[in-house]
This record gives C-alpha cells, sequence and structure tokens, in this order.
C-alpha cells in the first residue's frame, strides 16, 4: 500500500494540515473534497484514487482548507474566500505541474490558482450545494428560518453570501469534467457508477476508483506533451 504521510502547509492567515501520497516528484495532484456532509461521504473514495495514481508515479496531496477537517478555523467562521486563498497559496507553495482533483462542490476551492490543468468529477456550483442544504434543512423538521443551522453545518451570512455567487473555475486552461451516467448535465465522458454522495453513510466503490485513476493519469499525460 502507498505510504501515506502527514504534512502541513502555511497560507496567508495561517497553517493548516494535509495528507501527502507519493514521492513528490513529477506532476503533483491537489486533492479537494466536497464541503460539509458530503467530505465525510467520499474521503475514502479520494484516497482511494489517490493512492492509485501514486503507484503510477503521480503523487498528491489532500488539504484541510479553513473551516474545514482539522482546521483550527470553526466552520461557522469559515469564509470561501479564506478557502480559495489558503489552496492557491499551497499550489504556488508545490511549485510547477500542479494539477486540480476535486469532488462536487471541492471545484469551488481552485478558481484563482496558477493549475496546470483542473480535473472535475460531478463539478457543483455554489448555488446548487445550498439548494441542496436548504432541502436537507427543511427535511429535517427542526430548523427554523432564522437559525443558521445547515444540515448539522452553522454557516456565517457571509459564508452563505459566498456560496450563492460560486461557480467553479470554467477559464481557458486544461479542464477535463467527468459525470456519471445517471447525471444528465455535459461532461467529457460519463462513467457508470453510483453516486457515493448521495449515500447515506460514507462508503467506497473501488472499481471506479481505479477506473478514475487511470482517467486522470492519461489525462494529465496530455497536458504535459
Amino acid at each position: 500500500m502507498t505510504a501515506l504521510r502527514f504534512d502541513t502547509y502555511d497560507w496567508s492567515g495561517g497553517r493548516e494540515a494535509m495528507l501527502r501520497f507519493g514521492a513528490d516528484a513529477g506532476p503533483i495532484v491537489i486533492g479537494a473534497l466536497p464541503l460539509f456532509e458530503e467530505a465525510n461521504r467520499t474521503r475514502q473514495f479520494l484516497v482511494t484514487i489517490l493512492r492509485a495514481l501514486a503507484v503510477i508515479g503521480i503523487s498528491s496531496v489532500v488539504p484541510d482548507l479553513p473551516g474545514i477537517g482539522e482546521s483550527i478555523v470553526v466552520t461557522g467562521e469559515a469564509r470561501l474566500r479564506d478557502q480559495r486563498t489558503a489552496y492557491t497559496d499551497l499550489a504556488q507553495q508545490l511549485g510547477r505541474n500542479i494539477y486540480g482533483l476535486s469532488i462536487r462542490s471541492g471545484a469551488l476551492f481552485d478558481t484563482d490558482a496558477a493549475l496546470a490543468g483542473r480535473w472535475q468529477l460531478s463539478p457543483q456550483t455554489g448555488e446548487d450545494l445550498l439548494r441542496e442544504l436548504d432541502r436537507a434543512r427543511v427535511a429535517s423538521r427542526s430548523a427554523r428560518a432564522s437559525e443558521p443551522d445547515y444540515a448539522g453545518n452553522t454557516l456565517s451570512r457571509e459564508m452563505l453570501a459566498d456560496l450563492r455567487d460560486a461557480t467553479p473555475y470554467a477559464g481557458t486552461g486544461p479542464l477535463r469534467g467527468v459525470r456519471l451516467e445517471s447525471d444528465p448535465r455535459d461532461a467529457d465522458v460519463k462513467y457508470a457508477a453510483a453516486p457515493l454522495w448521495r449515500r447515506s453513510e460514507p462508503d467506497n466503490d473501488i472499481s471506479l476508483a481505479q477506473i478514475l485513476a487511470g482517467d486522470i493519469s492519461h489525462w494529465i499525460a496530455s497536458c504535459e506533451r
């Protein structure tokens, strides 16, 4: 099994933790989990993808962004703009040949970073994310309109405003959009699988992770020709 290392990185607002996979040589992938509960449901899946990439010589990191994971910033004080700043600072520190790999709302973090390319799995806008959080809030039947609780997450008005206008990167750099066959939206390629982020508990799909790792490695190779 590929070695997993714990590390930290500095950004303009402080220091955060991150995981490292691989030998830090060649291209490096920054893995971005989706926000909130979907991060828990897809973390093992992302780690499986990154371990598969490390076996074929592509190293990676998974950072805790401000207000996410083990960050010292509490969720109620998190801002998307700070998360984007931390991501951008990390990408700059890692150097050249840095690629973004994002799942769902994780595609909202890399918009300002100077990356060699972006690979997005089922990218989601901030507006779509808020719509899903609102549905979960209503379904709980416990939240009042005045309460800032969204599916167990306390979000500031500033964070909500950030998300309402947030969209994934859609610039001119190399960009590959991947979706599942059940998703009617456009994509460069679609794969047959069940969306892990819809499940009630964290889960994994090793077969899909291996397929996506192959997709990512071939895409990175095409970007570097």
